[in-house]
């Protein structure tokens, strides 16, 4: 069933309030996600083929910031055999918002069921994270203040098993002005091309305005160095939209 089109933005609004991943944005955001993030399903395809490659049998896998559990079900779907079973992987889907959780457990009732996977309503930065194989934060790390970034991310160093994988999707901040402005540019044109009102990309882009706090490339680099992560690159790039590897 295709999900419903994403118009919250298309009224005139006297007052943009704080985006918020409510039960509104919710029952659209399959929709939003897909017209908003140029690449968005090379980056779940990707996904899954590097979550084949790093999770290890017996150990945990989290989707920190799950929203509906698109990675979630990526992951899941490409568990390689040794990592299926009594000896499995389990799945740890993690997000903060109550509208989202409801509609994730709905969409994994099964393996819900049979703890191939577990879904849990709590802050990222509140979450235990033990035997670690795989992490990934898709478009959820940019929500947090940035001064609570580092330490989430040497916290999910810490618990990570070696050869493990920390995958970040993100929007960036190019360092350099002019390919910043650029690519913000090009961003706006991709949404007009999906069919969103030069209207509802400003409203939406104000309601984000204080809530996604956009970081550069290097300032990625940097923590995961500083984490203690042996290697890490970018794997996939479109305009200001980045997919970054980090491993243990």
């Amino acid at each position: 069933m295709n999900a419903p089109r994403d118009t919250l933005y298309a009224a005139p609004r006297d007052q943009i309030a704080e985006f918020e991943f409510d039960h509104r944005v919710a029952a659209v955001f399959p929709d939003m996600i897909r017209r908003s993030v140029p690449g968005y399903d090379t980056v779940l395809a990707m996904t899954a083929l590097l979550a084949a490659r790093h999770a290890q049998p017996g150990s945990r896998c989290y989707d920190l910031g799950c929203s509906l559990g698109a990675s979630t079900r990526a992951i899941h779907q490409a568990l390689p055999a040794a990592c299926r079973g009594k000896t499995g992987c389990q799945i740890i889907a993690v997000d903060s918002s109550p509208a989202m959780v409801e509609q994730c457990k709905k969409e994994f009732a099964d393996p819900l069921k049979t703890g191939q996977i577990a879904i849990h309503q709590a802050d990222m930065r509140d979450i235990e994270i033990t035997d670690a194989s795989l992490v990934i934060l898709n478009f959820s790390l940019q929500f947090l203040p940035t001064a609570d970034r580092r330490h989430l991310i040497e916290r999910i160093h810490a618990s990570m098993r070696p050869g493990g994988a920390l995958l970040v999707s993100e929007k960036v901040r190019i360092a350099d002005p002019h390919l910043d402005q650029l690519f913000r540019d090009a961003h706006a044109e991709f949404k007009l091309r999906q069919g969103y009102s030069r209207l509802e990309i400003a409203q939406k882009r104000a309601a984000l305005e204080n809530v996604l706090i956009s970081e550069t490339i290097d300032q990625h680099f940097a923590r995961f160095q500083a984490a203690g992560f042996t290697r890490h690159s970018r794997w996939f790039q479109c305009l200001n939209f980045c997919s970054m590897l980090a491993l243990r």
